[in-house]
């Protein structure tokens, strides 16, 4: 690692590379059930555990044909999977999923620079998916929202459209994102990434206009793109993609890192780096890098996972694998592993209405499990902390940070897993690398951002005097 950290310091110096604070969105509502549809809604699976949300067949019809003439002519009509919610009863009546039914807003939020002059923006990072989208004025009126900068391409005096070129993102409940396609300079930390495709908004559905963020930077394989030319997909490179083509980046530096903290944590100082390694935090941690190949071959940060220890006893996954995901909030597994870890919660219990698992405020922290999950053949403890995710809408249960991955074929290791880490995402050597980061004392207090705690006051739970306070 000498010499990989000679070239890192190097560079570092030479460009002037800082770290990219993480900022912990002060209008963020942590809520487990919406952030689980958010998941369901994004990834488009189907639950496997009951509750008001699920996936259904929906017909949608085009053009202006007589009833009789659709019904005679085929290819007119034909079938959407839609995100949809139950009414209340059980008729089997089903509604529109909202976007007051989801998590739209980032827990994580970034600032870049794009542009010459500079434009400031607020980008969600997000190792899931690959475009790089920002609020423009293309969206005319509807980009001048009180909370938003939008970028405008006239005052940049390197931008370049890109004329052909479109994008569009769809979720599961038919909400959209759209527009069109320029090239432009992107500075994260002082590094800056020439030509990178910048996807302006011209059309956003409600679902993509509620949260902080002005957009998002996609850090996944650029095969998970969307951007098509004259209808056609092409797929255009990811900011770290277009870092490794330019000629001032070492092999050495072809990576970025992340680390995220609690803001239940004293010091919560988030961050990530992009061309080097903090080499610190990995002295602090007492280990060296542990490095897990990656398997990127449908653009996701995907590798092995064949093991998980709950309080010690493993339980053997083989055949299994799981994606690092920053846009994720929750860590998303098989229903098995699940079941067994809520098994060791004292008053766990799964919860229709909310559609997971919850477990009382009342439990202390020394009677939640220890749980570790492989990444390769490396165990790592998710902190208990993480566990107990977010107040129920009553402020008597936690809603777990560990839920059911559905029909998804791989587990999705979100925040909850990720606040425990050290990551290095080492794009050019197609690997992850890890070292534990794990708070000194685990704290159950509900955190400023707990839903309906209001202002960042911290929301009422029942008496838990046991649990460590910081």
């Amino acid at each position: 690692m000498d010499s990989i950290y000679s070239a890192q310091n190097k560079l570092k110096d030479e460009l002037g590379l800082t770290k990219i604070k993480v900022i912990h969105n002060e209008n963020y509502q942590r809520h487990g059930t919406k952030s689980y549809v958010h998941a369901l809604n994004r990834f488009r699976f189907e639950p496997t555990k009951p509750g008001p949300y699920l996936h259904v067949d929906k017909i949608r019809q085009h053009g202006i044909l007589p009833e009789q003439l659709k019904a005679a002519v085929g290819g007119i009509v034909h079938t959407e999977r839609t995100l949809v919610k139950q009414k209340d009863g059980d008729d089997g009546q089903t509604a529109e999923v909202t976007a007051e039914d989801q998590q739209n807003d980032s827990m994580y939020i970034c600032e870049v620079g794009i542009g010459d002059p500079v434009q400031k923006l607020l980008l969600d990072f997000d190792t899931g998916s690959a475009d790089t989208w920002v609020r423009s004025t293309l969206e005319g009126k509807a980009a001048a929202h009180l909370s938003h900068k939008p970028f405008d391409p006239k005052k940049s005096t390197t931008f370049q459209k890109l004329s052909g070129k479109k994008w569009k993102i769809q979720y599961g409940d038919g909400s959209t994102a759209s527009g069109e396609c320029g090239s432009d300079t992107l500075n994260l930390g002082n590094l800056s990434i020439k030509k990178q495709t910048i996807e302006c908004a011209a059309k956003l559905s409600r679902q993509f206009t509620q949260g902080t963020s002005d957009g998002l930077l996609g850090l996944a394989w650029g095969k998970l793109n969307t951007v098509t030319d004259s209808g056609e997909a092409d797929p255009q490179a990811t900011p770290v993609e277009n870092m490794i083509k330019q000629d001032d980046i070492p092999k050495e530096a072809e990576l970025f890192t992340s680390a995220f903290y609690s803001s239940r944590d004293k010091n919560p100082d988030s961050f990530y780096t992009f061309g080097y390694i903090d080499q610190d935090l990995v002295q602090k941690s007492g280990q060296d890098i542990h490095w897990t190949q990656v398997d990127n071959k449908e653009g996701f940060w995907s590798f092995s996972s064949e093991s998980c220890s709950i309080n010690g006893e493993k339980v053997d996954l083989s055949g299994n694998t799981a994606i690092a995901d920053t846009g994720t909030t929750l860590a998303l597994m098989s229903d098995d592993v699940v079941e067994k870890v809520y098994d060791k919660v004292p008053g766990a219990t799964y919860d229709w209405l909310n559609q997971g698992y919850i477990f009382p405020t009342t439990v202390k922290v020394d009677d939640l499990p220890e749980i570790k999950v492989a990444v390769g053949d490396q165990e790592y403890v998710i902190q208990k902390e993480d566990l107990a995710f977010a107040l129920t809408d009553d402020k008597k249960n936690w809603y777990g940070g560990i839920q059911s991955r559905g029909m998804m074929p791989f587990d999705i290791l979100g925040d909850t897993f990720l606040k425990s880490v050290y990551v290095v995402w080492d794009q050019g050597n197609r690997r992850l690398g890890l070292v534990p980061k794990i708070e000194p004392t685990q704290n159950l207090e509900p955190p400023p951002d707990s839903s309906g705690s209001g202002d960042g006051e911290k929301g009422k739970v029942e008496d838990n005097k046991d649990n460590p306070i910081v």
